[in-house]
């Protein structure tokens, strides 16, 4: 819908909006973060684990099984049709129901492909107890390695021919950049509250010339991903700290309600999708493609408000409380 409105931009302006991919890196590293802070004095017994993990659980799958519900026209569409031997058909539907994708790569239905990242979610969450407990009262020197490992590790698995399949993998090191995120936070709250503008100014200015200017990487063994993510880690720290108008604006009521609703708008946007383009082409409909982008936009932000309050917030709520009502003898 938007090609020719990007096209018609500034190469800066392209590069920056074809770049946009590469915030999953920063979600991956909030979603670190998030989980430090909100685990950072939990006493990893075998209860506190069983409702971690059902929380972890109730954070994700039930809106995937609703995007999955949106999309089941399709799902069955392609499962009746002859091209597919049933061998793959069980296969897609078993990858699909346990949310594996993020270690096949392109499956070739695309039924909601920004799935894989909650492939790496589900692996991350599995290492968290264990990354925390290493990282929540480690020292300044230990966080420091910490983000020099996160820089390095991924290269040297590239390097060493580990399938680009297999992203839970190759993507741990944002997720463990959060938690060293939060820890670092930890050191400059004291001294820096309300002045985190000095932190994530420079790092959305950097990061800006580094998406426009990817060929500053050259020569360097990493990627767009390894530049940008000690920047995110900044980036986030000073947001977190507070001050100056981004921080501000993303502090309000409404920036807080879609913050909340974006899990659901990440993840409903291609199931929705699908019936968009399956509804404007039966319909003819031919609105300018920047119209057509906002109405889809406004659906979607709907949709996602919909799903926060009647759906994703419900059953997460249920599930916390089935968990935490057990008993400890039965966890």
């Amino acid at each position: 819908m938007l090609e020719a409105w990007t096209g018609a931009r500034s190469p800066a302006g392209q590069k920056l909006i074809l770049g946009g991919y590469l915030a999953v890196q920063t979600f991956f590293l909030l979603s670190g973060f998030v989980l430090a802070k909100s685990y950072s004095n939990t006493a990893w017994t075998g209860r506190n684990l069983a409702k971690y993990f059902a929380a972890r659980f109730a954070r994700i799958y039930p809106v995937y099984l609703l995007s999955l519900l949106v999309v089941s026209k399709f799902i069955v569409q392609a499962m009746l049709r002859p091209t597919r031997s049933l061998e793959l058909k069980a296969k897609l539907l078993f990858i699909y129901a346990f949310v594996l994708q993020g270690w096949f790569g392109n499956l070739g239905v695309g039924w909601n492909t920004p799935a894989w990242t909650l492939t790496c979610e589900f692996f991350f969450y599995l290492w968290f107890p264990l990354l925390v407990l290493g990282l929540r009262r480690a020292g300044r020197w230990t966080v420091g390695a910490t983000v020099v490992a996160t820089i390095v590790v991924p290269v040297l698995l590239a390097h060493a021919g580990v399938p680009w399949t297999w992203k839970p993998i190759h993507h741990l090191s944002d997720f463990a950049a959060g938690i060293a995120a939060a820890r670092i936070y930890d050191f400059l709250v004291p001294r820096f509250r309300g002045k985190g503008a000095w932190f994530y100014l420079p790092a959305l200015v950097l990061g800006s010339i580094l998406i426009v200017h990817p060929e500053i990487m050259e020569g360097t063994y990493g990627d767009l991903n390894t530049g940008l993510r000690p920047l995110n880690v900044l980036a986030l720290v000073g947001l977190a700290l507070g001050g100056g108008f981004a921080a501000r604006a993303l502090s309000t009521r409404a920036s807080g309600f879609l913050g909340k609703a974006s899990y659901s708008m990440y993840i409903l946007h291609v199931p929705v999708l699908w019936w968009y383009n399956k509804w404007a082409t039966e319909n003819r409909w031919h609105l300018p493609g920047p119209a057509a982008a906002l109405i889809f936009i406004a659906i979607v932000t709907a949709a996602s408000a919909l799903s926060f309050l009647h759906a994703e917030t419900p059953a997460n709520n249920w599930i916390r409380a089935r968990a935490a009502a057990r008993p400890a003898s039965s966890l």
